[in-house]
């Protein structure tokens, strides 16, 4: 069974193929790209089209490693010893698996996503390349070998915001998503919002890659943004005619806060609706 994108998730010909070539090669599938493009998005959906469980591990910029694998819980062991708790004969009662065990021993084969890989430090990606090739683990407390049942398909994304080690990268099928044009664009949205106007959708759209446009923008806005945008603008009940015919002493669209995310890149394309509203008033016959 081959991915091809699902209802809720336009995939390009391109992605697919990345998809359905590291399930080939049993690569993890490495997938980079801004924030918002639907990288997590991606894996929950692969789930469901090959009809797979959806193991997640969201990674945070303290996450370890062996987090994945498990966590022997030393100090509770050492506390009911004192209390003489039987639970103490038996060192498992204190081991707690991670979602790399999870997904190794689970009956069925799994998507094991690895969220945000470059939140964790450098040596984060290094630590897991044994894990990852060989799809097993030892653990010491129990002198178990823990080995895949059946090999997981790993999604591990990234928001491009530090350097991966290259060791990791060569065990890698690696695939960056490119924001989405116009035409790609009007599909995800067809997707989220089925019975939206084509005008909302065409003034808004126009509005979105103009923001996008701006030059020295700190946050530009993603799909996700834009999605809730036009859920917002469908909930006001906006009319057509203020996307289109806006106000232009206004900098800044209806409802912007679901675009605009700090307060630098609001003051920006303030400086530059005043500059463009002080240009005009300067050529009044252009």
């Amino acid at each position: 069974m081959k991915f091809t994108g699902t209802d809720n998730y336009i995939s390009t010909e391109d992605l697919s193929m990345a998809v359905n070539a590291s399930a080939a090669l049993e690569r993890p599938l490495l997938i980079k790209g801004e924030p918002g493009t639907g990288k997590t998005m991606l894996a929950e959906e692969v789930a469901k089209s090959l009809k797979m469980p959806l193991i997640e591990w969201h990674i945070k910029s303290t996450t370890k490693a062996k987090q994945g694998l498990y966590e022997y819980d030393a100090v509770t062991r050492l506390r009911d010893s004192q209390l003489g708790d039987e639970r103490v004969k038996d060192i498992s009662n204190y081991i707690e698996k991670g979602k790399l065990w999870e997904a190794f021993s689970a009956k069925e084969r799994v998507v094991l996503l690895v969220d945000e890989i470059d939140k964790a430090d450098i040596e984060f990606p290094n630590d897991l390349l044994q894990e990852l090739d060989r799809m097993e683990f030892y653990v010491y407390e129990t002198k178990e070998t823990i080995k895949a049942v059946n090999r997981p398909i790993v999604i591990i994304t990234s928001n491009n915001e530090k350097e991966l080690p290259d060791a990791f990268l060569r065990r890698c099928f690696f695939h960056y998503i490119n924001f989405p044009d116009r035409e790609t664009m009007q599909q995800i949205v067809s997707v989220h919002h089925p019975k939206i106007k084509k005008k909302l959708v065409k003034d808004a759209l126009d509005i979105f890659f103009d923001v996008r446009k701006v030059p020295g923008l700190k946050k530009k806005p993603s799909t996700s943004e834009l999605i809730d945008w036009l859920k917002l603008l469908m909930a006001d009940d906006i009319p057509d005619e203020i996307l289109k015919d806006r106000d232009p002493s206004k900098a800044i669209p209806p409802l912007y806060g679901a675009l605009i995310k700090n307060e630098q890149d609001v003051q920006l394309l303030e400086r530059l609706a005043f500059m463009a509203r002080r240009e005009a008033a300067n050529n009044p016959q252009q």
